[in-house]
């Protein structure tokens, strides 16, 4: 109990806070995912679908973030980590018209469907697991997993059961999602400018020059996402 207490007050709220408004962000896809795998299933099964396929992608998702973490100690890692978060965030803020569920089969049986949203979880879970394992990344070492296995979970009711209230909310605001696009590309300021690498080269990074690369970060994203809509919607006003 004292453990637990202690875990809770020593934790990176911000860190939390990041994980969980990733994870409602990126997730939209995992909520579709699941929505298509159970709508085969018989009425009574469909909530054991949906519960047991989340739980399922859930742990596999933290034993992947946990290799990342730790992944991100060795060089170059965080650069790649950090230039790969940012096009992450320019997709989420510029997102392209392709549909990548329209084939997605449902499962006639509660294993199939079970295994059809893990196996797919797996396959669209990469952009999750960089941008959790960088926000993590900003924690002690010694909370990391815990933090990141506490973000998910605060984030699962989110994910399953207010997919359509956060869907609904982006609609009406899209700068929710522009917002989202520039956390993306903070943490992979804060991840690039700490890679070792980086720290070999300028040594440990300053608080003010740790903001400025991730400001930078931020307004990348948000300034090459805009970039992109406003090309893709010239032709439409031509016409």
């Amino acid at each position: 109990m004292e453990s637990a207490i202690e875990f809770l007050t020593t934790l990176h709220w911000g860190a939390v806070f990041q994980i969980i408004l990733i994870d409602i962000l990126l997730g939209g896809d995992n909520a579709v995912v699941i929505a298509l795998a159970c709508r085969n299933l018989p009425q009574h099964q469909k909530m054991k679908g949906i519960l047991w396929g989340t739980a399922g992608a859930i742990i596999l998702r933290v034993i992947l973030i946990a290799f990342a973490v730790t992944l991100l100690q060795v060089p170059f890692l965080k650069l790649i980590g950090g230039a790969l978060l940012i096009w992450i965030g320019i997709k989420l803020v510029a997102p392209g018209d392709e549909d990548a569920h329209g084939n997605l089969e449902g499962g006639s049986t509660l294993f199939a469907a079970i295994k059809t949203i893990i196996i797919a979880d797996l396959v669209m879970s990469f952009d999750n697991v960089i941008a959790i394992a960088g926000a993590a990344n900003q924690a002690d070492p010694d909370h990391q997993l815990g933090l990141v296995i506490f973000g998910l979970l605060v984030s699962i009711p989110l994910i399953v059961w207010g997919s359509t209230l956060v869907l609904k909310l982006i609609e009406r605001y899209p700068l929710v999602v522009t917002a989202g696009g520039a956390l993306l590309g903070w943490i992979a300021g804060g991840m690039m400018i700490t890679d070792p690498v980086a720290v070999g080269q300028i040594g440990e990074p300053s608080s003010t020059l740790k903001y400025a690369v991730s400001a930078a970060g931020a307004l990348l994203v948000v300034v090459w996402g805009m970039a992109l809509n406003r090309r893709r919607k010239a032709p439409d006003a031509a016409h």
